[in-house]
């Protein structure tokens, strides 16, 4: 079953360039992408996801599709390794219309492509864009939600709490690998609940943490909305948990696995 999304009415593809590279903890920084093609971007808050384009190691430049349907895959495939860009999903972490940027989160894992370029990117260094939608899109009945992830989804469920309405009533679930990447300073309504859980080298692959906390929680009363997203055994799994243990109807349900442990995505 495919996910529900809200895509954009109109896309196209945008080029821009790195302003700053900031570093947030060990285990994540923020890329600061821009440039006057973001005129054509329309935020959408939330956890507004983007094909991020990016050379590889040795590429002189950043070669981007041309079309903006979903032909450019077939597209970008024809292209030799050679000049073929890495391509990614991430969440927009914060827009800037006004100062025409915006703001991309990476979750540092090892020596992933992704990885690798958001620690040598620099001022100048080509990127670019293609507008996803958003797949948070909680139904009108949810008395309240839940919402868990890995340090992959960190971002978007950030994102989420930020953009959210004063009202929100929400557990949250926050995995990461390490104490020293727990924020503190983090913006949510007062309704909001957010549980940090570091793995802090402890045996358990990404996402474990975070689908036993769960598991073993007294949760609020009334029908929820869940959104989770991460590692792909924390998404199924807390679906499996949710649904066979708890009995909460599938549709309530929004599930993503990011990545897959051990498997690197094609490209």
């Amino acid at each position: 079953m495919l996910p529900k999304m809200r895509t954009p009415e109109s896309r196209q593809m945008i080029t821009l360039e790195v302003r700053r590279n900031t570093s947030l903890t060990p285990a994540f920084s923020t890329i600061t992408l821009g440039g006057p093609e973001l005129e054509h971007l329309k935020p959408m808050g939330f956890d507004q996801m983007v094909r991020l384009f990016f050379p590889r190691e040795g590429q002189d430049g950043l070669r981007m599709p041309k079309l903006s349907s979903e032909a450019w895959m077939a597209e970008l495939l024809l292209l030799p390794k050679s000049r073929r860009p890495w391509v990614r999903n991430f969440t927009i972490r914060r827009a800037r219309p006004e100062l025409g940027e915006v703001d991309i989160e990476f979750a540092l894992h090892g020596d992933t492509p992704a990885s690798a370029w958001a620690r040598r990117a620099r001022p100048g260094d080509p990127a670019g864009i293609f507008d996803m939608g958003m797949s948070y899109l909680p139904p009108a009945h949810a008395e309240w939600q839940l919402l868990a992830g890995d340090e992959s989804a960190v971002p978007a469920i950030l994102a989420i709490l930020e953009d959210a309405p004063a009202s929100l009533v929400a557990e949250v679930f926050l995995e990461v690998p390490g104490t020293a990447d727990i924020r503190k300073d983090i913006t949510a309504p007062e309704g909001v609940r957010v549980r940090w859980l570091a793995r802090d080298g402890a045996d358990t692959l990404p996402g474990g943490l975070a689908l036993e906390a769960v598991r073993t929680s007294s949760l609020r009363p009334g029908r929820f909305y869940t959104w989770v997203a991460g590692e792909a055994g924390l998404a199924t799994g807390l679906r499996r948990h949710l649904v066979r243990d708890r009995g909460v109807p599938k549709p309530d349900i929004a599930f993503f696995g990011y990545w897959r442990h051990g498997r690197s995505s094609p490209g």
